[in-house]
């Protein structure tokens, strides 16, 4: 009885990387640099029609961030380097919001009181509860790590990729870098 137990908890796990594999096709046309990939605004994927149930109430609705550039984070309180990238992803935030930058949390695969009381006291910005990764399907990103960081830019088109923990030092000139770009 465990190790059916065992199954059905890897496959679990396995069925939100399953179900976006053969996406993604758009990474392939930008530039990879270990785990960064950036996008010439002609090669960046369109996203949209995201929305989402808020841990702490309310909907998240991408379209209310038109004419923003969005910085979404893919995180769980089960995650040690989500936990170390915490402090940094709110740095930048404080550090870019008055340039027409939102952040918003995508938190999956996590129970809904620990994935609010890892939040409280961390970031200020929002998250939508993803336990079954329905929303970040919606961004076509098979790349299933976590922590995950994408910075959308004013048109909502996936401009970077960070698939892995970032840190303020790195992050905040990329975010700085797409919140700098002539809209249009």
């Amino acid at each position: 009885m465990r190790r059916l137990a065992a199954v059905l908890a890897v496959a679990a796990l396995a069925v939100p990387a399953l179900a976006a594999c053969g996406g993604e096709n758009w990474a392939k046309k930008c530039t990879t640099t270990g785990t960064v990939v950036e996008c010439a605004p002609d090669q960046r994927p369109q996203v949209k029609d995201v929305t989402g149930d808020l841990l702490d109430g309310g909907t998240y609705d991408i379209a209310q961030d038109k004419g923003k550039v969005v910085v979404v984070n893919f995180w769980g309180s089960w995650c040690a380097p989500c936990r170390a990238e915490a402090d940094d992803l709110e740095t930048t935030y404080q550090a870019t919001k008055a340039k027409g930058v939102s952040f918003v949390g995508v938190n999956s695969r996590d129970d809904k009181d620990a994935a609010k009381a890892f939040e409280r006291g961390r970031v200020t910005y929002p998250s939508i509860y993803d336990f079954s990764g329905k929303v970040a399907l919606k961004f076509d990103v098979t790349q299933t790590s976590t922590p995950q960081t994408l910075i959308l830019d004013r048109q909502g088109r996936i401009a970077v990729a960070l698939r892995a923990a970032t840190t303020h030092t790195e992050l905040q000139p990329l975010v700085e870098k797409v919140a700098s770009e002539a809209t249009g």
